[in-house]
């Protein structure tokens, strides 16, 4: 009799295993089609942006950026329309909770980001010593790729995909290195091409959203095939 039930509690542990791993493989995938999708969308805003800023200097083209939720949204549903959905499950929650709260933490941050930059332009203005600003702004695509790096990594260690912590880590601290130490500034001033301003920062957000978003989707999408 206990041998039996021994045997039935190892089954149903074998059970519940197998089921958790057949949940993370379709979760996988359908979190790496979201990644792909998600990724290509800010490279194509990134690079848009960055053409017609230079070209009409006007800023008007980064409103662009709070379109990209929508873009993706219209992009993965058409994508998806045939495809049976994801049942929810303990990793699909994870996976669901882990992106939600990075949305949170986005938009919250470029929120405030955008009141205190303005605040500071006000006092900078008030004071006739524009130093103020320029010293004191926040620039939040640092925060926002180091913030997206740190989404991919944990997605990645919940779903056991070695690609996504890696590019994940890389691609969060590579861009948030990059503008923490004005390399863009550095580029710009030793050239002496002023554009760099425009365009590097675009750049970088597509070349690391490349790294951190794009990349891992597409090898997790490879490899389940």
């Amino acid at each position: 009799m206990e041998e039996t039930m021994n045997l039935t509690a190892e089954r149903s542990l074998e059970i519940i295993t197998e089921q958790i791993e057949r949940s993370r493989k379709s979760v996988s995938e359908d979190v790496g089609m979201t990644l792909l999708i998600s990724g290509l969308c800010i490279v194509g805003v990134a690079i848009i942006v960055s053409i017609g800023a230079l070209l009409t200097h006007n800023w008007v083209f980064y409103l662009l950026y709070m379109l990209i939720p929508i873009f993706i949204w219209a992009i993965e549903r058409h994508v998806k329309r045939n495809k049976p959905k994801v049942p929810a499950s303990f990793i699909s929650n994870m996976v669901d909770k882990t992106w939600q709260t990075f949305g949170i933490f986005v938009v919250a941050f470029f929120v405030l980001t955008i009141l205190f930059n303005n605040l500071m332009f006000y006092d900078a203005q008030v004071a006739d010593n524009m130093q103020v600003y320029f010293q004191n702004r926040i620039n939040p695509v640092r925060i926002i790729l180091l913030l997206m790096g740190m989404a991919v990594t944990i997605n990645g260690y919940i779903l056991k995909s070695k690609w996504m912590v890696w590019c994940g880590i890389i691609g969060g601290l590579g861009g948030f290195f990059w503008e923490a130490f004005r390399i863009t500034d550095t580029l710009a001033a030793r050239t002496d091409l002023p554009a760099l301003y425009t365009i590097t920062p675009n750049l970088m957000m597509a070349v690391f959203t490349f790294i951190g978003l794009t990349l891992p989707g597409w090898m997790i999408i490879r490899n389940k095939k």
